[in-house]
Order: structure tokens, then C-alpha cells, then sequence
């Protein structure tokens, strides 16, 4: 069979319910994670222990940014298996999920031994001293025994997307955080176990959420296309896999280090004007579920039409992916414009920080429109595995949010912070669709 023909047997159509049904199921998975952060706080809340409250806010805030930096783990595994699963290579789907679970398990354990380190520098960090650097300590040293799990989780929810199986990990995310909030309620306050109680739910969840992925992706492997060990440890496969991860870490990093500067200068404003921004923040992060799940979509097909050689579905993917985007994002933003001064109201009693939240409630607001291009061009670049160029444009895009704090802040004071924002969100999505169409022509030219 020649290449061109080869390619046509590849070929797929892209629907808008192929991406709604990988989008929704995602969304809704996502959704699931503040309402766990809630539930963990009303079991702890409701001990009527200030010190243990803030124990818990902390220890979950330092495991969740260290697990956070491993999120490569789960982008990688994506954008490879969706481009083996386009190319209907169940050989190379099996040895790209072997090469992600020893990297999972592999970090995992490394973190668990690293782990009284860590928490030292944690509690340091946060200037946590007596009860409070009890609490989270308690909860900082049970939850890092997940640590292994927690990655795998990673590893497995990447495969399932990259296969386009959303409905999969719509369930394991169930599992995860049913089970973690279930069992947070009863050890917690019915053993009264408190902040260990809700450390073990919290492990329970991502240890069961392991082993039911490992049991479904394993089940629906064929024996007869299982990889040899040397070609699991191939190594060409494996500087693949460490170039891809190792662009992804930098781009996280840089990521989370804008949203820390950000953090930082808002509080030279003052508590009012912080409580404010953590409010109004909470309509970015809202938006970013669906933003998210949109961009796993694109992932996917992305990748699939890569590794099917097949331009059409790589075309068509962008372009509902993009509708679909932008489309949910004006009409999160209107609603955010509506309701936002509602929602100001249900999240926080104070007179003062409510009126500084609808001040800045309408740069919130539209964060949804101004990062959907950010959002989906991540999960192109991640999808057809262009790491590169999107590490070296979020490093372009971060000097010039730099650029923007310097001269907006001390204008505009928290405005000027705002639009800075705003305008890091604009830059990453722009100066990556800049590169897509080039990209895209050397990458099937390629394959041809």
C-alpha cells in the first residue's frame, strides 16, 4: 500500500460531538476538584481549631504545587498516545503508557523520600510555626504517601485522553474525589480523626482512582501487540520523552511563577485589596474548567490527525476547537458581568472587600475571552508535541507580562496589575497561533 493510501485509511471526520465528548466529560471532572477543597475545609472548619484550619490550607496548597509541576506527566502521555492511537499503533500506545507509569511511580517515589525535605522548606517558606506547622505537617507527611498514585493518576488520565476516552476519565475523576470526600467526611468527623482523617480520604481517593485506571487500561490491551522491554527503554524514545517533559516543566513553572508575581504585588496593596483579588480571581479559575476541557479536546484530535498524517481533521479539529472555545468564553464573561457582583456577595461578608471585588470585577471577567486562544494553543502545541516552540513562547510571552507590570503597576496600581494579566493571557495565545499554520505545513510535509 502506497503513503497516500495508507493516509486515507487514517482519515477521520471531526465533529462538533467528537469535541463536546471529550470537552464536557473533562469539565465536569475538573469541576469536582473545588468542591473536594471545599468539603476538606468544612470537615476541619467545623472543629472549631483556627490553627488546624490554616494547618490544612497550607499543607494542601504546597502538595497540590509540587504535584502541580509534575502536570508534564499528563500532557506528554497525551499528545503521544494521541498521536500512536492516529496512526492505529496499539504497539506504540502500550509502550508510550509503560514509559509514563515508570515516570510517574519512579517521580512519585522520589518525592516520598525527598518528602521531609520538602515539607521543611515548605513550612519555612510559609512562616508556619506551633500549631499551625503541626496541622500541616500531619497532613503534608500522610498525603505525600500518595505521591506514587497521584502521578500514576496523571499517567492514566493522559493515555485515556489521548485515545479520546473522556467518559474514562470522567469516572476516575469520580472515583478519586468521591471516595476522597466521602471518606474526609467520615474519618474526619466521624472518627473525629480531623486533619489526618481528611489526608488519608485524600489518599484513599487517588490510590483507588490508580488501580481502577490501571485495571481499565490494562483490560484493554492486546497481548499480541505488547512491547518488548527495549523497546519501552528505547533510547531515542526516551530523549523524546524527556525533551517533551522537560519543555512542559519549564512552561509550568514560568506559569505558576506569574500567577506568584501577581499574588506578591497584590499584597504591597493591602488586605483589602488581596481579599479582593482572590475573590474575583475564582471567575478566572471557573472559566479555566471548561477552558480546559476544550483544550484536552484539542489535544486529542490534534494529535490523532498528526499521527494519521491526515490534514483535513488537523484543519477542521482547530477550527471547532477555536469555535467552541471562544464561543463558551464570551458567554462566561457576560454571565461573569451579570452575576459577578451576586457572586461577590456569596463569597465574602465583607463590605470592604466586596466593593474592591466589583471595582476590579470586570478585568476578571473577561479573563475567559483573553486566555481561550492561551487555553486552546496549549492543547494544539501539546497534541502534535511542538514543546519547543511553546516553551520559548511562553518565555517571550512572560517577558513581556514583566514588561507590562513594570510600567502599568506603578500607573494604575491593582488596575495596572489586572491588565498585565490580561495581557500575558493575550500574548501566550497569539504568539503561539503565530506559529500554527508553519508548523502545521512542515509537519504533514514531512510526513508525506
Amino acid at each position: 500500500m502506497d503513503t497516500r493510501s495508507n493516509h486515507n485509511a487514517l482519515a477521520f471526520d471531526v465533529t462538533h460531538l467528537m469535541v463536546l465528548s471529550i470537552a464536557l466529560p473533562m469539565t465536569l471532572g475538573f469541576m469536582t476538584t473545588p468542591l473536594l477543597g471545599l468539603t476538606n475545609t468544612a470537615v476541619v472548619g467545623r472543629m472549631g481549631n483556627a490553627e488546624a484550619l490554616a494547618g490544612l490550607a497550607i499543607g494542601a496548597m504546597l502538595f497540590d504545587l509540587i504535584l502541580g509541576s509534575f502536570n508534564f506527566l499528563r500532557a506528554s502521555t497525551t499528545g503521544l498516545t494521541a498521536q500512536a492511537y492516529g496512526r492505529r499503533d496499539q504497539h506504540e500506545q502500550q509502550a508510550v503508557f509503560s514509559r509514563a507509569m515508570i515516570s510517574a511511580i519512579g517521580c512519585g517515589l522520589a518525592l516520598l523520600c525527598l518528602s521531609p525535605l520538602l515539607m521543611a522548606a515548605g513550612l519555612r517558606l510559609m512562616g508556619a510555626e506551633g500549631a499551625i506547622a503541626e496541622a500541616t505537617s500531619t497532613y503534608f507527611s500522610i498525603r505525600m504517601l500518595a505521591a506514587p498514585a497521584a502521578l500514576a493518576n496523571y499517567a492514566i488520565l493522559g493515555f485515556v485522553l489521548g485515545r479520546g476516552q473522556g467518559n474514562i476519565g470522567l469516572l476516575l475523576q469520580a472515583i478519586i474525589n468521591g471516595i476522597n470526600i466521602l471518606l474526609s467526611i467520615y474519618l474526619g468527623l466521624t472518627l473525629d480523626w480531623g486533619v489526618a482523617g481528611v489526608a488519608w480520604g485524600t489518599m484513599a481517593g487517588e490510590t483507588a482512582g490508580a488501580l481502577v485506571g490501571l485495571v481499565i487500561v490494562l483490560r484493554g490491551f492486546n497481548k499480541t501487540e505488547r512491547p518488548a522491554w527495549s523497546e519501552v527503554f528505547s533510547r531515542h524514545r526516551l530523549a523524546e520523552l524527556f525533551a517533551l517533559n522537560r519543555d512542559i516543566l519549564i512552561r509550568t513553572f514560568v506559569l505558576i511563577g506569574a500567577f506568584t508575581i501577581m499574588t506578591r504585588i497584590g499584597t504591597s496593596f493591602g488586605a483589602v485589596t488581596l481579599a479582593a483579588n482572590a475573590v474575583v480571581m475564582n471567575f478566572f479559575l471557573l472559566s479555566g474548567y471548561y477552558l480546559d476541557g476544550l483544550a484536552n479536546a484539542a489535544e486529542q484530535i490534534i494529535g490523532r490527525a498528526i499521527g494519521a498524517h491526515y490534514r483535513p481533521a488537523f484543519d477542521r479539529g482547530l477550527k471547532l476547537t477555536t469555535l467552541w472555545s471562544f464561543g463558551l468564553a464570551a458567554l462566561g464573561s457576560a454571565f461573569f458581568f451579570l452575576a459577578g457582583p451576586w457572586l461577590i456577595s456569596v463569597l465574602t461578608t465583607s463590605p470592604e472587600v466586596r466593593q474592591a471585588a466589583e471595582t476590579y470585577l470586570p478585568w476578571a471577567a473577561v479573563t475567559g475571552l483573553t486566555g481561550a486562544l492561551a487555553f486552546l494553543m496549549d492543547g494544539v502545541f501539546i497534541g502534535a508535541t511542538w514543546s519547543a516552540d511553546m516553551r520559548n513562547r511562553m518565555l517571550i510571552s512572560f517577558a513581556g507580562y514583566l514588561l507590562m507590570l513594570a510600567v502599568f503597576v506603578p500607573l494604575f496600581g491593582n488596575h495596572g496589575l489586572w491588565l498585565a494579566m490580561n495581557a500575558f493571557l493575550l500574548f501566550r495565545g497569539f504568539f503561539l497561533a503565530m506559529l500554527v499554520r508553519s508548523r502545521a505545513d512542515q509537519t504533514f510535509r514531512a510526513a508525506q
